[in-house]
């Protein structure tokens, strides 16, 4: 699982079936200091996440597969849930 931001969204004219009737959008990763940073990737919106939105993503193919009820899907990420607050503690 993975926690980030929608960035943005993707339009296309054709898509796969299996995206039929979502939508695309851009996340980018949110880290804690002193994690390695990833670029932006593309998911699957399964919870009507917006752009600022701070969602949560499962970026593993057989998860991904069984949220959207399809076990033969080419996705590897799905937008889960939205996020309402986010609390970091570090202990030293």
């Amino acid at each position: 699982m993975i926690v980030g931001k929608v960035v943005g969204t993707v339009v296309t004219t054709i898509s796969h079936e299996h995206y039929k009737g979502r939508r695309l959008l851009v996340v980018e990763p949110l880290y804690t200091e002193g994690d390695k940073a990833g670029g932006d990737f593309l998911a699957l919106d399964n919870s009507h996440a917006g752009i600022g939105d701070t969602v949560l993503v499962l970026r593993e193919g057989s998860g991904a597969r069984q949220v959207m009820g399809n076990p033969d899907a080419c996705v590897i990420s799905v937008i889960v849930g939205i996020v309402d607050s986010v609390s970091v503690e570090c202990s030293e």
